[in-house]
């Protein structure tokens, strides 16, 4: 894999964004050359098919690991998921076919929320899909028109599930948590306790993205996943004995989403094949590593 990937172009879009910075870092570690679409000097704008060719000009990529997206949940603006994570995708694979480029790989990250309320656990990637949102919505419309160039492109489309680490903004539920720990603030207000995601530390995405450059995946689709599940109400719980902080949690219905998941836990058995054992580590310990950050700023 050194050989291939030795001084090779990754152009990365969403290159700036939280997942794209552990992806650049990974990157340059395994001896690529990354490149951030919004960090030309071209400007960039998937909804923009002129402004992504002059990216591909300026770039000249052998691989492209396409991360941008509209990727909160919560957004306010339902068609803002649709013009950039599925009209902004097809724009991104049309340029990208007709450039002549011969791209060795190209990664699409979609995302475990196509599986909705899956009734299987753990969920494998042919588990049919059931969007219980927009972004969810959005994603899978995407990856049905990313299939309409799989014949032309070298595609491969992941299906992340939750993960997070330091830098991640917020109003992302655990960076939320860190952040009331940290701060050892009285009272923190939630939406459904029990709800259950297979969570994952950041860096060990981004060491899937970089494996992924190389690897042969049976059928184009991958989870990326730990393969294991925890409830919200068990993070607060390890926040708590981290910290040594106990916090009031408070139950806001208008935090409760009408269209939650309430289960989400991906089979790793596919991405573990492809790509052997990644430091998907003990998320408690992704935890003491957000918190002890959090708490030395």
């Amino acid at each position: 894999m050194a050989s291939r990937s030795e001084g090779a172009r990754v152009l990365i879009t969403g290159g700036g964004g939280f997942t794209g910075r552990y992806v650049q870092s990974a990157l340059a570690a395994a001896g690529y050359r990354p490149v951030d679409a919004e960090g030309t000097g071209v400007r960039f704008d998937l909804r923009d098919r002129a402004s992504i060719e002059a990216v591909l000009r300026a770039t000249a990529p052998q691989y492209l690991i396409h991360l941008a997206a509209v990727s909160f949940v919560g957004h306010q603006d339902a068609t803002e998921f649709y013009a950039v994570n599925s009209v902004g995708t097809t724009n991104l694979l049309d340029a990208v076919a007709s450039s002549g480029l011969g791209l060795q790989r190209l990664i699409v990250a979609s995302s475990a929320n196509v599986y909705g309320n899956a009734t299987v656990e753990p969920i494998r990637e042919d588990t049919a899909a059931a969007p219980a949102n927009h972004y969810a919505a959005s994603k899978l419309a995407m990856e049905a028109m990313v299939r309409t160039y799989s014949n032309r492109l070298p595609i491969l489309i992941t299906r992340p599930f939750n993960y997070t680490g330091v830098g991640q903004t917020a109003h992302f539920l655990v960076p939320k948590l860190v952040e009331h720990f940290a701060q050892r603030r009285a009272v923190v207000e939630l939406g459904n306790l029990d709800v259950v995601r297979d969570f994952s530390d950041v860096r060990a995405v981004a060491e899937a993205y970089v494996r992924l450059l190389a690897a042969e995946v049976p059928g184009g689709v991958t989870n990326l996943c730990s393969g294991i599940g925890q409830s919200l109400r068990w993070v607060v719980e390890q926040l708590s004995e981290l910290s040594g902080h106990r916090i009031e949690v408070r139950v806001n219905q208008a935090l409760v989403r009408a269209s939650e998941v309430h289960r989400l836990v991906g089979s790793a058995t596919i991405m573990r094949a492809a790509l052997g054992e990644l430091p998907f580590c003990d998320f408690r310990e992704t935890l003491k590593w957000m918190l002890d950050a959090r708490t030395a700023t």
